[in-house]
């Protein structure tokens, strides 16, 4: 996988768990507006999400989850074409993450315009962590009597 695919999957990783509000707040802070049109609808469908039993088990069914799925094509710059999928049924944030998509590969953005999203998110999983943690439980063997 070259690093141009590699850049790409990072930052729609990003887009796609960025609340709808701070991707408004993004495309506000442009100086123009992108024009655009939605080839076809935003959908709503389901995806089967996999798990593993143990770090290295075999692959299972765990269940499925509601995606949305959004593309849109710039009427300017080439009919530049970006493409969101976000978890739920949000259809305003599979648009807007398209939106940005397309706007990063046509190079009106840059990438480093995500890093405050990305910061959030770290944070996010951050925090997560430490309650997990917290409420760790550690188990341990007692042995019984001497032999």
């Amino acid at each position: 996988m070259n690093n141009a695919n590699s850049q790409r999957q990072s930052w729609m990783s990003t887009l796609a768990r960025t609340p709808a509000s701070e991707l408004q707040h993004i495309l506000d802070q442009l100086p123009e507006q992108p024009t655009y049109n939605l080839p076809r609808p935003v959908e709503t469908g389901l995806c089967m999400v996999r798990g593993r039993i143990s770090a290295d088990g075999a692959p299972f069914n765990l269940g499925e989850m509601t995606l949305t799925r959004c593309v849109v094509q710039f009427e300017e710059h080439n009919a530049t074409t970006g493409v969101a999928y976000v978890m739920g049924r949000d259809k305003k944030q599979a648009e807007l993450a398209a939106v940005i998509d397309a706007l990063l590969v046509s190079e009106r953005l840059t990438p480093e315009a995500l890093e405050p999203l990305r910061e959030v998110i770290n944070e996010n999983r951050q925090s997560r962590a430490e309650q997990v943690a917290s409420t760790k439980v550690d188990f341990f063997t007692l042995v019984r009597g001497e032999d």
